[in-house]
């Protein structure tokens, strides 16, 4: 019998309203993803700002959840987070325990992510930021977008697309690394 063991590991993923994170979720997921997603009604449409995302119709209510496993048996169980501040509550229950976030950002609402950021940074959680690419995004370099964000210089930051599942793995293992490299130095003696 072979030994199988795996190192199970709580990962949130959060970001503004609209940036991605149900479709990191979808993407990545090797199980059949659970979804809380419902149909914007005009009263959201008043609460919500759809400015730079018009096309939406849809919003997560409560979670997305996944389950991805990385090479070495590390299985990432994934919480797709709500974005709106009306869900903080919902946001701070979900992000209990959670070993780390992933932050989507968008460039066509960098200002949005402001907020995502300064609760995760209040949290203390460790953290990986992902520049999730959309057809009509600006485009930015990644040393403006870490300016912009005043993100730290060793917070790890990537360019993704949320569809393709190689690229959004790719911002998980980002995510990953930095997680073990940040335990590994809090360790030290």
């Amino acid at each position: 019998m072979t030994d199988t063991r795996q190192t199970l590991v709580k990962i949130v993923i959060a970001g503004a309203f609209g940036v991605g994170k149900t479709t990191v979720v979808q993407t990545v997921s090797e199980t059949r993803p659970l979804h809380t997603e419902e149909v914007m009604t005009r009263a959201g449409e008043l609460v919500d700002d759809l400015h730079g995302i018009r096309d939406k119709t849809g919003t997560t209510v409560a979670l997305d959840f996944g389950r991805r496993t990385l090479p070495g048996d590390l299985v990432l169980y994934l919480f797709g987070a709500p974005g709106q501040r009306r869900f903080l509550r919902l946001w701070q229950e979900i992000a209990h325990g959670a070993l780390g976030v992933l932050v989507l950002v968008d460039t066509r609402r960098l200002d949005a992510s402001f907020e995502v950021l300064d609760l995760i940074e209040e949290a203390g959680t460790p953290y990986a930021v992902a520049v999730n690419t959309f057809p009509d995004s600006p485009g930015h370099s990644l040393d403006v977008i870490r300016d912009h964000l005043d993100l730290a210089p060793h917070t790890p930051l990537i360019s993704c697309d949320a569809r393709d599942a190689d690229s959004a793995v790719d911002a998980l293992i980002a995510l990953v690394s930095y997680l073990i490299a940040h335990t590994t130095l809090d360790a030290a003696p």
